[in-house]
């Protein structure tokens, strides 16, 4: 493996490390403020001061482009909403780590049919048998996790 690959999976690991503790700190959040839609709006006015900073910091220049994007792309934006209404409002009833497991699965469900099928631009990577045994394998990795 080389050190851009080291580099990409460790930014990668540290955010699937952040998804149970944004579920865990959100849904406390909905439950003192008595509604997960306030909490998930709260999350959206801090992540977009944050990512303004970023945008600032990295070229600002880049946010003409969203006029010219296809107008299908922005609906990664309902997806994320979509996630973070759903985690602050079911974990606090179904658990974080049962929460996150079905977030999982469903992450690896949708990335090896993203991959196989190269859709939306994503790099082919076609399910072979060994791909599958994989896939399956961590699906009941996570599974007995939550069962343990």
């Amino acid at each position: 493996m080389d050190l851009a690959t080291m580099k990409y999976a460790a930014v990668m690991l540290t955010a699937g490390v952040g998804i149970p503790v944004l579920a865990a700190l959100n849904a406390q959040l909905g439950l003192r403020l008595g509604n997960p839609a306030a909490a998930a709006f709260m999350l959206f006015m801090v992540a977009f001061a944050g990512a303004s900073v970023v945008l600032m910091l990295t070229g600002p220049a880049a946010i003409s482009g969203i006029f010219t994007a296809p107008r299908h792309l922005f609906l990664a934006g309902l997806l994320v909403a979509f996630y973070i209404l759903s985690i602050t409002w079911i974990a606090p009833k179904f658990g974080i780590g049962n929460a996150v497991f079905f977030v999982l699965l469903g992450q690896l469900v949708s990335a090896a049919a993203i991959d196989h099928f190269a859709l939306m631009g994503a790099r082919p990577e076609p399910i072979s048998l060994t791909r599958a045994a994989g896939i399956g394998l961590m699906a009941l990795g996570v599974f007995v996790t939550q069962r343990a």
